[in-house]
């Protein structure tokens, strides 16, 4: 998509073109009507002539007055680069969101550059964790309803407390390798913190997905059989009457043979 400076340059060029283009057409109508008018007398073909040519002559002056009040404003100024990026990239994000399955590609994309930008530091393993009951979690969240809709909210909120609490486990721990020998026993103790934070709370986001697992199936589990079940014995049952009703109505039309 083009930015503001851009796009007034293009309509600046468009009025120029399109002026250019008027002023010949009001030319070439006005040339043809001066001399066709005394050649032939005057006519209706000579009123066509001339209404042509003043139409256009009247285009060709707005155009221009128009190319001039454009000439005339300032041009915007030009974007940075990281900016003009950064709107190009939210362009492209809102067109695929659009998309039908473009949330679920943009969420892909997300966790793999989550994952790619945490790889080789020790808050990669919890966030895989993390990860995969994040997902186990959402596959049942339109089962977690009534008295699980509380808890469905708090892990959503666990669920963002937690990745930002890993991107800062590995922005110590690189910081860490850079430190200087005297720097690094705090930024050691921070980290240890940290990391055992991030422990803790990737267990405990675990053990409720595992609950909610549970609320899922003691919802779904009734005292009796399934309907569908039941449907599926009842036809089965009288689809096997009517195949012994059919076996004995065929045994009693055959023809009886003399020994």
């Amino acid at each position: 998509m083009a930015d503001e400076r851009t796009r007034y340059f293009r309509r600046l060029g468009r009025l120029r073109r399109s002026a250019r283009r008027w002023s010949v057409t009001a030319g070439g109508l006005g040339g043809a009507a001066a001399v066709l008018t005394p050649y032939a007398g005057l006519g209706l073909p000579d009123a066509a002539w001339a209404a042509g040519a003043g139409g256009a002559l009247v285009l060709a002056a707005w155009r221009w007055v128009d190319l001039r009040a454009l000439a005339a404003r300032p041009a915007p100024p030009a974007l940075d680069p990281a900016e003009a990026a950064a709107r190009s990239r939210a362009r492209l994000v809102a067109a695929v969101e659009r998309l039908p399955v473009g949330p679920g590609v943009l969420a892909e994309v997300r966790r793999v550059r989550s994952r790619v930008a945490l790889r080789g530091t020790s808050a990669a393993e919890p966030w895989a964790r993390l990860d995969r009951a994040a997902l186990t979690l959402a596959g049942m969240s339109g089962r977690l309803t009534g008295l699980a809709e509380p808890a469905v909210l708090e892990a959503a909120e666990a669920d963002r407390s937690l990745r930002d609490l890993a991107g800062r486990v590995a922005s110590v721990e690189r910081a860490l390798r850079l430190a200087p020998p005297d720097a690094r026993p705090p930024l050691a103790e921070a980290h240890r913190a940290l990391t055992g934070q991030l422990e803790q709370g990737v267990a405990a986001y675990e053990r409720l997905v595992v609950a909610a697992a549970g609320y899922v199936a003691e919802d779904a589990r009734p005292d009796a059989d399934h309907p569908a079940a039941s449907r599926l014995t009842e036809a089965t049952d009288l689809l096997h009457g009517v195949a012994g009703a059919l076996a004995e109505l065929r045994g009693v039309n055959a023809p009886l043979r003399t020994p």
